[in-house]
């Protein structure tokens, strides 16, 4: 066999580590694009996947609500609504600036699932509805006030986002329909090295905590009965491969030292 020339050798060396160079950084949208296994409309038929609906959030012990509550004299009025002026701080925003705490007025539910209203006493709410407590409660200020209006929501109904996405916090959402998709949005949206095949929602339930992994890849997590959020959900976003090994600094040192040894033999082989 005829023996290789030294610029032939050097030639292949060369194309060996660029080959290397190459694939190591070749990606994919396969892990990267969301919902993959919705086929192109355009060519097909739209695709329609079972959702399991949407269940109004519960009321808990130390959830803070907004109760208002009207009735025909505007002097009650500002009466009943009195105990909404108490404030509490909650820290909300992006851990990529600080921000001050952001005062939410409301009524606290006590340890003993209760809120205590001017004039009207102490309502039990826990393990109630918002709905349901909007009824109880108008219900109560019916005996000594006639045809009152009576609204309640959630005034730190929050979730917690961490890991890889752009903007990691804890957010107050306004209004309680809120879906996973929604508070990715809120962060921002997860990173290019983020794992949307295996996003984690870990929730407190009856005393317990519940983990659910979602595929953000498949379309299937529409019909998830955890894809709607309840109030002090926390979602980890696991970072992926590449992210650790961007951090590894034995790897980045190795590699190095590796590229280093085979720029060396080119050029011992070359001057051979």
């Amino acid at each position: 066999m005829k023996p290789m020339s030294r610029l032939s050798l050097s030639i292949t060396i060369a194309a060996f580590l660029c080959i290397i160079i190459f694939a190591s950084s070749c990606g994919t949208d396969k892990k990267i694009t969301y919902f993959k296994n919705i086929p192109d409309t355009v060519y097909q038929g739209a695709r329609n996947i079972p959702s399991l609906g949407f269940s109004d959030p519960i009321i808990q012990p130390n959830d803070i609500l907004q109760v208002s509550i009207l009735t025909l004299d505007p002097q009650v009025n500002t009466v009943l609504t009195a105990g909404n002026t108490t404030s509490f701080a909650i820290q909300p925003g992006s851990s990529t600036s600080p921000v001050a705490p952001t005062p939410i007025s409301g009524l606290l539910v006590d340890n003993q699932g209760t809120i205590e209203l001017p004039v009207i006493g102490r309502i039990k709410v826990a393990g109630l509805t918002t709905s349901v407590a909007k009824d109880s409660i108008r219900n109560k200020v019916s005996l000594f006030y006639n045809s009152p209006v009576v609204n309640v929501r959630f005034a730190n109904f929050s979730i917690t986002i961490l890991g890889e996405v752009a903007r990691p916090a804890s957010y107050v959402v306004p209004n309680e329909k809120v879906s996973i998709l929604d508070a990715i949005g809120m962060a921002g949206d997860l990173t290019i090295f983020g794992k949307r095949e295996n996003v984690l929602l870990i929730r407190d339930s009856l005393g317990q905590k519940q983990y659910v992994r979602f595929n953000l890849n498949s379309a299937d997590m529409f019909s998830s009965p955890y894809f709607y959020l309840k109030q002090g959900d926390m979602i980890y976003v696991e970072p992926g491969k590449s992210k650790i090994a961007s951090t590894d600094a034995v790897k980045t040192r190795n590699i190095s030292l590796i590229a280093t040894g085979i720029s060396l033999l080119i050029v011992i082989f070359s001057r051979i």
